[in-house]
Order: structure tokens, then sequence, then C-alpha cells
């Protein structure tokens, strides 16, 4: 229901803005060169890195593997492209809701699909082969000892994205990155840069057992911030909601609403992953059993 209100105000938003919105012009793709070049670049970075992987890997199953990746990383940066570049950047400025379903791709969706795709290879290969070898050297020792540990923590990681994640939804806080450009580009850097520490180290570094209560607690305390927002009985956000009233909302129901989409859906996308993650463990332990029976009855 949240999700199908968001589709009518947008498309019904739309034409209004065409003959003139609250600053009398439209809602358009993103010209912001401080986030059109990086992701232009990532992009041109990982297609130069890819082909040229592509080229070296030899068997099937190699090519296989490394083609599931790119459509990972592919299918992440467009929900990146989605949500920074796209209409609904330029609505989420004048529109909670919006807003909120733009930072909900940036750490639920692009953020995992981007760590699943194991990008840093393809990326490295798009450089000279000097500059990649000084850049692994560099990344070695920057990741030995404690930083690696630190790096791969799982707990440090959760407790890092939790705490940006309400940080940045402190009430003035959140409305003061709606008025600046440089507090908002840092918003959707440090909600996109702990996202993707998060899903790295839950992905790869974690056991099942412990991905699955990192998901958990942040799932939880998630939900809790959305439900804070969609049940408060006034208006926290007075900045982000002025506007509201241009889409047929009040300021509380743009902000209820915004608080519904972080509480049910968000929140869901955090517990399929904690039950994928249960279900691959039991999975695990199944054919470890298996193994140990057949070893037996050898």
């Amino acid at each position: 229901m949240p999700v199908l209100m968001l589709l009518i105000i947008l498309f019904g938003a739309l034409p209004a803005f065409a003959h003139g919105g609250i600053e009398h012009n439209g809602i358009g793709w993103t010209t912001d060169l401080y986030i059109v070049i990086p992701i232009a670049l990532s992009a041109l970075a990982f297609i130069a890195g890819s082909a040229r992987l592509l080229r070296r890997t030899r068997s099937r199953h190699g090519q296989r593997r490394l083609s599931w990746r790119i459509m990972a990383y592919a299918a992440g940066w467009l929900t990146l492209v989605l949500a920074l570049l796209s209409p609904l950047h330029a609505l989420g400025e004048r529109l909670f809701t919006a807003h909120m379903i733009e930072h909900e791709i940036l750490m639920a969706v692009s953020a995992p699909l981007l760590v699943l795709s194991r990008p840093l290879a393809m990326l490295l290969f798009a450089l000279p082969g000097d500059a990649r070898r000084a850049l692994a050297r560099l990344w070695a020792s920057m990741a030995g000892g404690h930083c690696r540990v630190w790096l791969r923590s799982g707990g440090l990681a959760t407790i890092v994205h939790g705490a940006v994640l309400w940080l940045w939804h402190v009430p003035p806080v959140f409305d003061a990155a709606v008025m600046h450009d440089g507090l908002h580009r840092l918003q959707h850097l440090s909600f996109f840069l702990s996202a993707l520490w998060f899903w790295w180290t839950i992905l790869w570094f974690s056991s099942r057992g412990a991905a699955i209560w990192h998901l958990f607690v942040t799932m939880m305390h998630m939900s809790v911030l959305g439900a804070l927002m969609a049940l408060a009985p006034r208006v926290l956000y007075t900045v982000q909601t002025t506007a509201a009233g241009h889409y047929g909302l009040t300021p509380l129901e743009d902000q209820q609403l915004a608080g519904l989409l972080m509480w049910v859906p968000a929140g869901t996308v955090y517990a399929g992953a904690a039950v994928t993650m249960a279900a691959l463990a039991i999975a695990q332990s199944s054919r470890r059993d298996a193994d140990d029976r057949r070893v037996r009855h050898a």
C-alpha cells in the first residue's frame, strides 16, 4: 500500500511540475557533477576491467561466474542511477516519502547487489598493470593486522551503519541536509558507504549465524526508527515535509508514509536476507550430515 500510494503521488506530481512546481522548474534527471562523474567513471572502469578479465578467463565455469558478477554489478549500478540521478532524486528533495525510497534503494538494494558482484578485481583490472599492482600492494598493507580484523568485523560494521542511520534521521540534522547541498551529498555518501561495509562483512566474512544476528539487529532498529516516524503525533521534519501539500498530502501524512516505508518494506529486505542466510546454513548443515553418513557407511 505505501508503494502504491507513492506511485500515485509520483505520476500525479510530474504533470503538475511540468506546469510549474513550487520552484517553477520541472523534476528532471540530476546533473550534479559530484554525483554524475563518480557514477559514470565507476561504470566505465567496471566495463573495461570486466572485458579484460573475461578475455583472460579460459574456463566456461569461470566465465559463467564472472558473468553473474557482472550482472549483479549492472543491477546495482542501475538502481544507484535510479536513486541518485533519476527524477526520484529531485522529487525526494520535495517529498519525504520519495526521499525515503531513495535512501532505502541505496542501502538495501544497490549496496548488497554491488557487494555480491565483488567488483574490486574488475575495477582494478581497468588500470594499467603497474598502477594495478601498486594499488593491490597498498590495499594489502592497509588491510593487514588489526585493520583487517576491524574491516571484516560484522559487529563493528553493524554498529557504524546503525549509528549513521540514526544520526542522519535526527530531525534538525535531516532538515539541514535537505537545505544544504554539501550536507546532502555527505548524507547519501555516508548511507551508501556504511551500507557497502555492512553488506560486505555480512556476505563475505561473517558466519551464517553471525550474519543472521547482524541482519536481525539492523532490521529491528530500522523498524523502530520507521515506527517512531510513522506513529509520531506531530511533524518532526518540518523542512522536508514543507511541500507535501503540493502532492495531496499533509506534512504529517508525508512523514507517516516515509516512516512506514522504512518500517515495513525496508525491514522486510533485511528479514528476507536473514531468512536466506538461515536457509543456506540449514542446507549446508544437511549436506555436511549427509557426507558424514556416507563416510561412516563407506
